[in-house]
């Protein structure tokens, strides 16, 4: 029998939530498909939340939230469940936009995510 693959999950970087508070649905903005853990920004015209990426200027490049739920967007928008405030995540277990080189810039973007109620550690 082959061996079975598990993808991501949230096991992978939730350490604490609220169900009921912490997560939401939301709409993830076509173009990428996206992971459970990829730390998210939100377009200010739109309201869609995308790959958080610190060189845009649309409101996308403030991290606001972490992906829960798989997002299939390369083609379309899709709904996915959101990790939106008052969450504990693991640090390490994020995925970030290529535009967060360094270390500096990760711990800039996990400063910013405990404002919102998500403390990465």
């Amino acid at each position: 029998m082959p061996p079975l693959t598990e993808g991501r999950t949230a096991g992978d970087f939730v350490l604490f939530d609220q169900a009921e508070y912490s997560r939401e649905p939301a709409v993830i903005g076509g173009g990428a498909d996206l992971q459970p853990g990829t730390v998210l920004g939100k377009i200010t015209a739109t309201g869609k939340y995308v790959r958080c990426d610190s060189g845009a200027s649309d409101g996308s490049q403030t991290p606001v939230a972490v992906l829960r739920t798989e997002a299939p967007a390369a083609s379309a928008d899709v709904t996915a469940v959101i990790q939106a405030r008052h969450t504990r995540v693991r640090r390490f277990g994020l995925i970030f936009d290529a535009s967060f080189a360094t270390e500096a810039d990760r711990n800039g973007a996990c400063a910013a995510l405990k404002e919102v109620g998500i403390l990465a550690t």
